[in-house]
């Protein structure tokens, strides 16, 4: 395992903070890492990892921890169909990406995976995980090339649009009204 990557987030929309890693590992990357924020009904502490192949393609994921004192427990994974602890979710075989909410670095995965030119535009959905509900759903989003490392972002159901700015390392630097970079190494 070797350590490609690392980020320090500090959340914009209420208290909290977030470190993560990405590995390369001998057969594909991991993205780890630990949010901490408040959460509507109380305090949240998240341990999480996404596992993807060499070709970037989600493999599998892992969502713990404390929501507002309730623990969580979730295990995510794909093959010809998406899992969560171990029941099938059906209709999300198209997808390819695992787009966890609560965090900014699962934004790194489908960038990595889909090269995108000046000006393009690439439709990316998504498979969702709802940290709240437990439930994985599509998520359309678009990302529109506008500088070597900003695109135009937009995931209409979640009524998000922004310009993401990326870190050289393809983390987010900064995601207007959400997370912004305290430190990246």
């Amino acid at each position: 395992m070797i350590i490609a990557a690392s980020a320090f987030w500090r959340r914009l929309d209420r208290p909290g903070h977030e470190a993560c890693w990405l590995e390369q590992r001998r057969a594909g990357w991991t993205v780890e890492g630990t949010a901490v924020f408040r959460h509507e009904t109380g305090p949240a502490s998240i341990v999480y990892s996404v596992t993807c192949g060499a070709g970037w393609e989600t493999l599998s994921g892992q969502v713990r921890g404390r929501l507002a004192g309730r623990p969580i427990d979730y295990i995510i994974r794909r093959n010809t169909v998406w899992f969560v602890n171990d029941v099938a979710i059906p209709g999300l075989e198209h997808l390819v990406d695992l787009d966890l909410g609560f965090t900014p670095s699962t934004n790194l995965l489908p960038l990595r995976r889909v090269p995108i030119g000046q000006g393009e535009t690439r439709h990316l959905p998504a498979a969702w995980f709802d940290v709240d509900a437990g439930t994985l759903t599509e998520l359309p989003q678009t990302y529109e090339r506008r500088g070597e490392l900003a695109f135009w972002y937009e995931a209409p159901t979640t009524r998000y649009s922004g310009l993401l700015e990326f870190d050289p390392n393809g983390f987010v630097r900064r995601y207007p009204g959400l997370w912004e970079a305290a430190a990246i190494a």
